[in-house]
C-alpha cells in the first residue's frame, strides 16, 4: 500500500506539502502509512503548534478506512503526548475544521495555563493575528529546535506514528 493510495489531489494545498521537499525538510516530524506529523508553516503561531495530516487524501472521518479508523485515535493519542511533552504545555487543544483545505488535517495547539491568549476560543483569534501579521509569529529558529528534537524523540525509538499494530 503506498503512502497516498488514491494519489495526491492536485489542487490541495496539504497534498502540495506532503510532497514539497523543503516543506517536507522544514517542518515534517514523522510520517506513517496512514498519518503525517509536521509542525506549522512559518508563520508559525505558536512553538510546538502541530498538524496530524492523513497520508491519504481524504475531507475527515467519515471517509476513514477501517485501518485509519483503528489507528485514528493511537495516534492523535501519540501525537497530543508529544506536543504535551515537547513544550511542557498544561494541555493539548485538537481542533480540526476541514474548509480551508479539504484533507484532513488536525491542529494539536499547545495550552498553556498561565497564557490567555492560547486559552479556549482565544486561540483561534491568536492564530488570526499571527496570520494577519499583527502578533508576532514564534520564532523561526524555536520550530527548528522543537522540530529537531521531536525528530530525536523518535529516532531514540519513543513512539510510533501509525501504533505498533500497523508498523
Amino acid at each position: 500500500m503506498s503512502r497516498f493510495p488514491s494519489g495526491p489531489h492536485p489542487a490541495c494545498a496539504i497534498c502540495a506539502v506532503h510532497h514539497d521537499a523543503s516543506s517536507r525538510g522544514q517542518y515534517e516530524i514523522a510520517r506513517g502509512r496512514l498519518w503525517l506529523l509536521r509542525h506549522h508553516p512559518d508563520p508559525a503561531p505558536l512553538p510546538g503548534w502541530l498538524l496530524l495530516d492523513s497520508c491519504r487524501h481524504l475531507a475527515g472521518p467519515a471517509d476513514f478506512t477501517p485501518l485509519e479508523a483503528q489507528a485514528w485515535g493511537p495516534a492523535v493519542r501519540w501525537a497530543s503526548a508529544l506536543v504535551r511533552e515537547l513544550t511542557a504545555c498544561d494541555r493539548v487543544y485538537a481542533i480540526a475544521f476541514g474548509e480551508g483545505a479539504p484533507h484532513l488535517h488536525l491542529h494539536l495547539i499547545p495550552r498553556f495555563a498561565q497564557d490567555p491568549q492560547t486559552a479556549a476560543w482565544s486561540v483561534a483569534d491568536h492564530y488570526r493575528a499571527v496570520a494577519a501579521g499583527g502578533r508576532a509569529a514564534a520564532p523561526s529558529q524555536q520550530v527548528a529546535d522543537l522540530v529537531a528534537r521531536a525528530r530525536d524523540h523518535l529516532k531514540q525509538g519513543q513512539g510510533v506514528l501509525d501504533g505498533p499494530a500497523h508498523a
